[in-house]
């Protein structure tokens, strides 16, 4: 497995509500998608982006971060063999992705994500 990206996953309350200061004041002026729980907001500039998420649509727990990789089937039987909690399994969600949660050691929630290319 290859980690390709790390996306930080921010709680917030409303994503509306909190969409001036992530888009306008830090300038992540692009809105790459809102599915209402869960939004991605991109610098033009310089490709940097995060993550609003009100609440997991589909999983238990909300995750700090979403790590994405090249081959997650890999990623999620890694996790397995070396004892680790999964909070969410192995699963293709509706929007595309494929994904697992994993608990750290610390016991933050990550999520592990391959995107369609």
């Amino acid at each position: 497995m290859r980690v390709t990206g790390v996306i930080a996953d921010l709680h917030v309350e409303d994503i509306a509500s909190a969409k001036g200061f992530y888009a306008d004041y830090l300038g992540m002026g692009v809105e790459e998608f809102n599915m209402g729980w869960v939004a991605r907001y991109t610098s033009p500039e310089t490709g940097a982006h995060l993550q609003l998420v009100t609440r997991d649509a589909s999983a238990p727990e909300d995750p700090v971060a979403t790590i994405k990789v090249d081959d997650v089937e890999e990623a999620y039987e890694e996790a397995r063999r070396r004892g680790y909690e999964i909070v969410h399994p192995l699963t293709t969600e509706p929007w595309g992705v494929r994904r697992f949660f994993v608990r750290a050691p610390d016991g933050n929630v990550l999520n592990i994500a391959q995107h369609r290319d």
